[in-house]
């Protein structure tokens, strides 16, 4: 291989790098505003709620996004705002939780906030 291919190779692959490393950077910097927020939902007796429909309300934008509940009453959502609040409920078989709140002054990346159904009456 002549010595200018070889030279050029090598400034190919530093530019491929520094690109990579600028998108690592980039990529930590949007992570810095996302988080996202996981729990469970349990009965009155404590057992988890499969099916039940978990609502999240970003009070900013007043959008609500819907989760059902997986194996074990768990649910998540992710990609939500670092600098913004939401509300979290959860609505099963004619009971319902408490709302709950996700501040903006929670600064966990990984947020686990667990409902409670209460019996309605």
């Amino acid at each position: 291989m002549p010595r200018v291919s070889r030279i050029a190779l090598v400034g190919i692959v530093a530019v491929f790098c520094a690109g990579l490393v600028m998108g690592q950077r980039n990529r930590e910097k949007e992570d810095s505003t996302v988080r996202n927020l996981q729990g469970q939902v349990t009965d009155p007796d404590g057992k988890p709620a499969v099916g039940a429909v978990v609502q999240l309300k970003d009070t900013r934008t007043l959008q609500v996004r819907s989760f059902i509940t997986q194996e074990n009453g768990e649910y998540r959502f992710s990609g939500l705002r670092t600098d913004t609040d939401y509300e979290v409920k959860a609505d099963f078989n004619g009971m319902s939780s408490d709302t709950k709140r996700l501040s903006n002054f929670d600064t966990r990346k990984n947020a686990t906030i667990n409902l409670k159904l209460n019996k309605k009456g």
